[in-house]
């Protein structure tokens, strides 16, 4: 598998998810709860520096717009190894890919938001609905296509090259060349 595909597929991926979620956030939080940009991503920095990150000004809301694309990056990065092992993903990228965002929404709320610095808020069914749905496309799906356009074309639903495949070639599978015992 080519270095430079992965790469790509993290980085545009990543990207994708990053603007159209932070898009999609802005839009969301100002309908609900009035708030502007930056104290949404304040918000998100509070994550990592308390209440504190709401005196920070530009600079705090800045931490949070790096905390947020870091994120998607590491979303982007976790579904493209796991299509590498699992091609499967690839071939219903719509599909896998809302799942993935609704898990990755799951995640951020049940696991990373618990154990920030993150008070406690009370429920929104409004916000909790646009995460859900947000998330599966906004999130998962570009995350997915983008994948599946820079993996997608590289390996067939076995995790071997379709290069390797096509020449006839018996080249091992991705499979093969991962050593047993991460298997």
């Amino acid at each position: 598998m080519n270095q430079t595909r992965i790469v790509s597929s993290i980085l545009v991926g990543g990207g994708l998810a990053a603007v159209l979620d932070g898009l999609d956030a802005i839009v969301a939080f100002k309908l609900v709860l009035g708030l502007d940009p930056k104290t949404i991503y304040q918000f998100v920095a509070s994550g990592m520096l308390g209440p504190s990150a709401f005196e920070g000004g530009i600079a705090t809301a800045l931490v949070g717009v790096v905390v947020h694309c870091l994120i998607a990056l590491s979303a982007a990065a976790l579904f493209s190894f796991a299509s590498v092992r699992l091609p499967r993903l690839l071939e219903r990228p719509l599909f896998y890919g809302a799942l993935y965002g609704v898990a990755v929404y799951a995640f951020m709320n049940h696991v990373v938001t618990p154990l920030s610095l993150i008070p406690p808020s009370p429920f929104s069914l409004a916000l909790f609905l646009n995460g859900v749905i947000g998330h599966a496309l906004f999130v998962g799906v570009p995350i997915a296509l983008a994948t599946r356009h820079y993996l997608g074309a590289s390996l067939d639903h076995r995790g071997q090259t379709k290069t390797a495949q096509s020449a006839g070639s018996s080249a091992p599978s991705l499979q093969s060349r991962i050593p047993s015992h991460t298997r």
